[in-house]
């Protein structure tokens, strides 16, 4: 009998796994499957998607920055010869705009000098901009209306840099916006608003 134990033990293991491989087998298809509950673990919380700022309404911009308002090129060279931006109030002789920007690009850690670059860009309504360009004209300041708008530039005799043409600081004013740059050419490359 005590042969026949060993036999048994083993009969008894390969019954148990026929038996447990059968009911493996059995199990309907449609049937759901039994969670462990042996080992329980929280469930890994949900990761929130990564939220991007929804693009401006159509017709409408985020608010111009020095490196918005005039076009990336000039960012781009001024950044290469060590140049960085200051963001001053928008002013028209005594008159600040709010919401206005002026940027002035320089080299702020060489020693003081008057090598500088100036660009600005503001909303303007009517009133403001009528007031603003007498006052600017009755201090000697020249008026020119253009296709694009009115320029009003800085009167000749009392400009310190000036343009190939002989323009130093010039405003222009044009739909409800005016720009402003050290000199007239200068306007060309404040290209705000984008598009």
């Amino acid at each position: 009998m005590n042969r026949q134990l060993p036999r048994l033990g083993a009969a008894l293991v390969i019954a148990s796994a026929a038996l447990l491989v059968s009911a493996c087998g059995s199990a309907e298809p449609d049937a759901a499957p039994t969670p462990d509950t042996s080992e329980t673990s929280p469930a890994p919380e949900p990761t929130q998607p990564e939220q991007t700022p929804e693009p401006a309404p159509a017709g409408e911009e985020a608010d111009p920055t020095c490196e918005t308002i005039i076009d990336e090129t000039t960012v781009a060279d001024f950044e290469s010869i060590g140049w960085t931006s200051r963001a001053d109030p928008f002013y028209i002789g005594s008159h600040e705009v709010p919401d206005g920007l002026v940027c002035v690009w320089a080299d702020f850690d060489a020693p003081a000098s008057d090598h500088l670059q100036m660009f600005g860009w503001a909303r303007v309504d009517d009133a403001l901009a009528r007031t603003a360009q007498d006052e600017l004209i009755a201090q000697g300041w020249i008026r020119e209306q253009a296709s694009e708008g009115v320029y009003i530039t800085e009167n000749p005799q009392t400009t310190i840099a000036t343009d190939a043409q002989g323009y130093g600081m010039t405003y222009l004013f044009a739909d409800g916006t005016v720009k402003l740059a050290d000199t007239k050419q200068g306007l060309l490359l404040v290209t705000w608003p984008k598009g």
